[in-house]
This record gives structure tokens, sequence and C-alpha cells, in this order.
């Protein structure tokens, strides 16, 4: 998640959902790349606390359309998952990997994205951070709608 009280230019804040075997890139990317932007990113994952770590993994395509997955970076965890309150984020990110699958069965996961759903925070989420969706808590907007 990245946090409300960054800079005085930059005042984005949001959690990153993180479990092990994200896919490496898809999580360190955005992470650095908010924080190349002055913005305050927290790293979280269930049942762990900051500077606990998580595992990734790199996807290397070999042959047609197939990948293996090999060792990633081991990415350390920012703060703790059981201490975020969502009114201190002004945003959420969701990377993917396999960690999407683990986090859309877990009910303390669901119910803070439901929380940011509900304060109507931007979700951002990528690859299979989608498969949060599949868990309920994001719904499709309506045919024609218009904000």
């Amino acid at each position: 998640m990245v946090h409300k009280s960054i800079t005085k230019h930059h005042s984005l804040s949001l959690p990153q959902h993180l479990y092990n075997f994200l896919e490496d890139y898809e999580v360190i990317v955005p992470f650095q790349s908010l924080q190349a932007l002055r913005c305050h990113v927290d790293a979280v994952c269930p049942k762990k606390k900051a500077g606990d770590i998580c595992a990734t993994a790199v996807h290397y395509f070999e042959g047609d359309q197939t990948y293996s997955e090999k060792p990633g970076h081991n990415f350390t965890l920012t703060a703790d998952f059981e201490a975020l309150y969502v009114s201190s984020y002004d945003a959420l990110v969701i990377p993917g990997g396999r960690a999407p699958e683990y986090l859309a069965l877990d009910e303390k996961v669901i119910a803070l994205v439901k929380q940011i759903v509900e304060a109507r925070k931007p979700i951002a989420s990528i690859c299979h951070g989608q498969q949060i969706a599949a868990a309920g808590v994001l719904q499709p907007r309506p045919r024609g709608y218009t904000p």
C-alpha cells in the first residue's frame, strides 16, 4: 500500500498485497516505480510482518508459448498486515504471480479489499492479481456505465 503522508508533492499511498510466489517483475517494478515518484509504498502479506521475506519467481518463456519458473529475488515486506488501516492509504496494488490464488481465499484480505472498494479508492491489479475479482470483491460495471 502507498501511504497518504508521503511528501509535499505526492500524496499517493498504496499497500501492495503480497504472498509467496509472486511474479518478480510484477511486484518489484510497481513498488520501485511508485517509490521513484516519491510515493510511500507498504508491501504487506497476511500472516507476515515487516522485515519478513516473500519468495518471487521469474517466468522465462521457453518454446511455444510455455514458460518455466525460476527463483527470483527475495522481496522484503515493509509493514505488518494486521496493522493496516484503509484510511491511511490512497489506493491498493495487487501484483500477480501465484499469490492471488491464495489471497482470494483469505478472508482478511477480502475484507480489507472490500473496505477499499467501499471507500471508493482506486485498485490496480496486475496480471493474475485480477483473480481477486473472482472472489466477489470487484464487480464489473454495467454496460453503458458513466461515472
